[in-house]
């Protein structure tokens, strides 16, 4: 059986100025779940209000009461993409 290590995060250059928008501490937050993502893939249920959206290959959850964050799997097992990081009123959740 072959197990992956790591899994391949990216995000396009639209997320990046949006992470480059939070405040420093959500930033940080955001840096903490890139990692996680990295090493531990898409399922994220220890962070606060984790959840699946559109179906099983998105999912989301808050950096802070007023942060989220989203990502895709965009290649089962092995690929994953961080779409939004921003506002929770601005959040792509449907």
């Amino acid at each position: 059986m072959y197990i992956i290590d790591m899994f391949k995060v990216f995000y396009n250059k639209r997320v990046e100025k949006m992470v480059e928008k939070l405040p420093e501490i959500e930033a940080t937050r955001f840096q903490n779940l890139y990692k996680e993502l990295e090493e531990k893939g898409p399922v994220r249920s220890n962070w606060p209000n984790y959840g699946k959206l559109k179906g099983i290959n998105t999912h989301h959850c808050h950096l802070s009461h007023k942060w989220a964050a989203c990502w895709v799997e965009t290649e089962k097992g092995i690929k994953i993409e961080v779409t939004y990081a921003g506002s929770r009123e601005s959040a792509p959740y449907a």
